[in-house]
């Protein structure tokens, strides 16, 4: 394990402490009228017809152990510390008659040191829909992310409750979608407490990904470079108490004790001969394989004492996840390298910074579970809520069990409106052995503190 020199800790630690100090006075007090976003409302006398706008952003300050043979612009660096944008993101929504809904998101991910300057900022999700019958069958069309398999294969930003929310659950991230989001049609509605989501869609071609982390066609499964067939996804809720809104596909990561939430979810993913691999290695003859992936998952959320304000929230998936023969994906979330002086396999080329193989054939298992302790803990500058989770994963490729787990604390200045999250993660690091085989080989850890402010 590589350790920094004392004096970039220090540097690390005086940020910190700057950041804390800042927000801590600036947005301790946020406008009360600013929580749900600013709404306009098209009649004063129908508050059911309305248009919202509102904004999220995400600030980190990381110091990553880099993998082993980690390079920025070809320069071997075993450590980073910098500062990026995770996220941000403004979104235009609103209901124009008691039956037209609309939703538009516009934004950028993982803007820091090493990204292309005054680029990247796209629409996330563009659509349209109209209920056929009121709260039961809507069917809407667009750029959209009503995803299956699981619930967190398409996240609301503004109230996820960990770090980052469980990204192998986001499927086919800029590979066949832009952003988990893709062109097509969707249903949605709810039919007594079942709430459901269906969506048919056309995948983009993978050769205007801006990267996929994956091999190109080898005797691995990779994505299939050949015009794509149709996606079909779907995931259903049975809500047991309180409903939780479906006006946008986004789902809440925590409602801080403010409602009382039991569902058990189930969903899929299903598309024909998305991926590839050679049957043969001499011959090289292309065999497809459909993209199969099914999920199970449970979701809690509720206040254990409402005149306190604690509250506990769990969720727990289990994923079975088919990408063909050996598939298997590494990279890492706004990654803080762009390059590995190790190049022999296109597995050792992407495994570098904070990366690790997160995604592939085999099956997943994830929690995630935290403590809201009461209201005011800390007297007008809020409470606390800390958390962990972890990923174990079983995947056909790696000859080791992969598993990831985070520990962090959020500071909820202001609830999910402004709030500061400390977070350690403890990941592994895959290399291939003398005989190929791919083996955990060491374990590195990065370390955030991210502030982040919506309304």
């Amino acid at each position: 394990m590589v350790h920094c020199p004392k004096t970039n800790h220090q540097k690390f630690v005086i940020l910190i402490s700057s950041l804390l100090l800042v927000t801590s006075q600036t947005f301790a007090q946020f406008p009360e009228k600013l929580k749900n976003g600013l709404r306009y409302y098209i009649d004063k006398n129908d508050s059911s017809r309305f248009i919202t706008l509102n904004m999220v952003g995400q600030f980190w300050i990381r110091y990553n152990e880099n993998n082993p043979y980690t390079t920025v612009n070809g320069a071997s660096q075993n450590y980073t510390t910098d500062m990026s944008i995770r996220r941000i993101r403004f979104v235009l929504s609103g209901a124009l008659t008691d039956r037209v809904n609309f939703y538009v998101q516009f934004g950028q991910n993982n803007l820091n040191y090493l990204s292309a300057r005054k680029a990247g900022s796209f629409f996330h999700d563009v659509t349209a829909d109209y209920a056929v019958i009121k709260k039961k069958f809507s069917i809407g069309a667009g750029l959209n992310g009503w995803n299956g398999p699981s619930r967190f294969s398409n996240t609301s930003v503004a109230s996820i409750l960990v770090l980052d929310p469980p990204n192998y659950q986001e499927v086919t991230n800029d590979t066949y979608d832009q952003f988990v989001r893709r062109l097509g049609v969707y249903a949605k509605g709810k039919l007594g407490k079942l709430d459901y989501r269906v969506s048919v869609g056309k995948p983009f071609v993978i050769q205007t990904t801006s990267g996929s982390g994956t091999e190109s066609i080898n005797i691995n499964s990779a994505f299939s470079t050949l015009p794509p067939e149709l996606v079909y996804q779907g995931y259903f809720m049975y809500q047991f108490f309180d409903q939780e809104s479906n006006f946008g596909p986004g789902t809440v990561g925590s409602y801080l004790g403010k409602k009382r939430v039991f569902n058990i979810g189930a969903g899929f993913y299903s598309q024909r001969n998305a991926m590839f691999h050679y049957g043969d290695a001499v011959v090289k003859d292309t065999v497809s394989q459909n993209l199969e992936l099914f999920a199970l998952d449970v979701f809690y959320d509720a206040p254990l004492n409402k005149e306190k304000g604690t509250a506990l929230s769990l969720y727990s998936c289990y994923s079975n996840y088919n990408y063909g023969t050996n598939f298997i994906k590494v990279t890492g979330p706004d990654n803080p390298a762009n390059g590995s002086s190790k190049t022999a396999t296109s597995f050792e080329r992407a495994n570098y910074g904070n990366a690790f193989p997160y995604l592939g054939t085999g099956n997943a298992g994830y929690i995630q579970t935290a403590y809201k302790f009461r209201n005011k803990l800390l007297g007008d500058q809020g409470t606390l809520q800390p958390y962990v989770d972890l990923q174990y994963s079983r995947y056909d490729r790696l000859n080791d069990a992969m598993y990831v787990f985070d520990i962090g604390v959020n500071w909820l200045i202001y609830g999910n409106n402004s709030k500061i999250t400390l977070n350690y993660q403890n990941r592994p690091y895959f290399a291939p052995n003398s005989s190929g085989a791919l083996v955990q080989n060491s374990r590195l850890a990065q370390w955030v503190i991210q502030y982040h402010v919506s309304f």
